[in-house]
């Protein structure tokens, strides 16, 4: 292992992180440590049976004895912190909690500065941008104004990463992330939610009139756009959107979805959320289309890959 790339995946138990694993395991020069509390992820989607490059620690990274001696015992050439409590009706119903990820954002950059990590990816949200007030949402120059814990705390660590650049020259990549989905993600997410209830020909239930728009961003061109920001260095000490540029409104989603499984299922209106329910997203991706040098896989291409694998959806 001495002459391998030591990478450190925070929350790599979960849909993104664990995808993004099984793809740097692909490259035998890397050596990848998962950590994850377990919380919210599932051991079923980390690949460490498909690799012997991957090893698996259950740490919780707000923890600091716990992460500290996961750093002591490896000297990591790259991190890519992905851990956070996530999912909107969970982050609302556990404001506190959502907070506490702020520690871990403080622990892995001071132990990333003091351990000679070369760069610290981080996952920070679409949810940073708030209401939406420019279209499409650029990352230098769309105000960031979300007042929900989630966002704040994801703009917390953006802050964290750019003073320790600043002070420490740990060098770092911002990711934020739009609705991405895929065949292992869990049925909290709203698209594996509506296939979940469409194959069970179960309503399925919308917020408001359903009008709010989304776009769509398939796994494989996350994990191919952040994989090469890693490989090609590039967004060094920069910001990248990672999503979809399609609005589809989320009506249009259900109506799609029941088409595609021949279900049953009636579309349920239920009152609108109080908070955390933006009514627009819409990502500019020019850097993300950098990234892929290729045309992004379309909404209905993606539902089809997921529906040749429900596992973790039903």
């Amino acid at each position: 292992m001495i002459d391998k790339i030591k990478i450190l995946i925070t929350g790599g138990a979960g849909f993104i992180p664990s995808a993004l694993a099984e793809k740097l395991a692909e490259s035998p020069e890397n050596y990848i440590v998962i950590v994850d509390s377990l919380l919210t992820g599932s051991l079923e989607k980390v690949p460490v049976s498909k690799h012997n490059n991957i090893k698996f620690i259950k740490c919780d990274v707000n923890e600091f004895r716990d992460i500290s001696s996961v750093f002591y015992a490896y000297s990591f050439d790259y991190v890519f912190h992905y851990a956070a409590m996530v999912g909107v009706k969970r982050t609302l119903e556990n404001p506190v909690k959502v907070l506490n990820d702020i520690s871990g954002i403080k622990y892995i950059l001071n132990l990333s500065k003091n351990s000679g990590v070369k760069r610290v990816f981080y996952s920070s949200s679409s949810e940073v941008y708030g209401e939406p007030v420019e279209f499409p949402q650029n990352e230098h120059t769309t105000p960031l104004n979300s007042r929900l814990p989630y966002a704040i705390v994801k703009n917390v660590g953006e802050a964290y990463l750019k003073s320790f650049k600043k002070e420490y020259d740990l060098d770092y990549t911002i990711f934020r992330f739009f609705n991405t989905f895929g065949p292992k993600q869990s049925k909290d997410f709203v698209v594996s939610k509506f296939i979940s209830a469409a194959l069970n020909n179960n309503d399925i239930t919308l917020y408001g009139d359903g009008k709010q728009t989304r776009t769509f961003c398939f796994i494989d061109d996350n994990i191919e756009a952040t994989t090469n920001a890693f490989y090609k260095k590039l967004v060094v000490n920069d910001v990248a959107n990672i999503g979809g540029d399609i609005e589809t409104t989320i009506l249009e989603l259900a109506q799609i979805i029941i088409r595609l499984t021949n279900s049953k299922s009636k579309i349920i209106y239920l009152p609108s959320l109080e908070e955390g329910d933006m009514t627009r997203r819409r990502p500019d991706t020019t850097k993300m289309k950098q990234l892929l040098h290729r045309d992004p896989i379309l909404l209905e291409a993606g539902l089809k890959k997921v529906l040749e694998n429900t596992k973790f959806i039903l």
